[in-house]
């Protein structure tokens, strides 16, 4: 097998064990899950991961890492700090069956119990928070946004989308989507010193 077509291969393998798992669960899913799901041998499953630990610790970093890459786009663009954390925001807000949002619920449950899996999330969390303070900062130095705490700001928004995506995703008919788009933009508002419309 080509270095390249490994590649392909693992990314297949990975994107089938997003799937799997968002059906589920993580604590639910078996490697033998995955590779009949995949069409594969368990062999080959563990050759890629070598254990059911690091195989469910992968395709978790690799569903948030689409989320991260897309936030990525965000950031290199060129647009305005107003503008990024309007898309910053849509791009948090689960939308859709919002496969990720309970792949990261399910990941912050397992992550009480397993150790890479917390490193993992950890790190993902940790780097979505720096982006938005990033991008607050930004807004702050150009005048845009009137914040006195960047970090702080981009801590208790973050948690505010937590608590909304864990109820939308859990309960899916307490809270309608337009709601949390709504309440999001009202926080986020506060938190910038903006009209809520602003961040429409």
């Amino acid at each position: 097998m080509t270095r390249r077509a490994a590649e392909i291969r693992l990314d297949a393998l990975l994107r089938t064990a997003c799937e799997v798992i968002a059906e589920r669960g993580l604590a639910n899913t078996r490697t033998a899950d995955v590779a009949e799901a995949a069409g594969v041998s368990q062999a080959l499953v563990f050759y890629h991961f070598a254990t059911k630990d690091r195989l469910l610790a992968q395709a978790f970093a690799y569903a948030v890492e689409q989320d991260l890459a897309r936030l990525d786009a965000v950031l290199r663009s060129s647009a305005p700090p107003l503008a990024k954390m309007r898309r910053m925001l849509r791009l948090y807000t689960p939308t859709g069956r919002a496969t990720s949002w309970s792949m990261r619920i399910d990941g912050w449950a397992e992550s009480l119990r397993t150790p890479e899996l917390e490193k993992l999330s950890r790190r993902l969390d940790l780097r979505w928070r720096q982006d938005l303070a990033a991008v607050i900062t930004a807004g702050v130095a150009e005048g845009t946004f009137d914040c006195p705490d960047p970090a702080g700001a981009a801590w208790r928004i973050s948690a505010v989308m937590d608590g909304l995506a864990v109820q939308i995703a859990v309960h899916e008919r307490v809270i309608t989507r337009r709601q949390i788009a709504e309440w999001i933009r009202l926080v986020a508002a506060r938190e910038l010193g903006l009209e809520p419309s602003q961040l429409d």
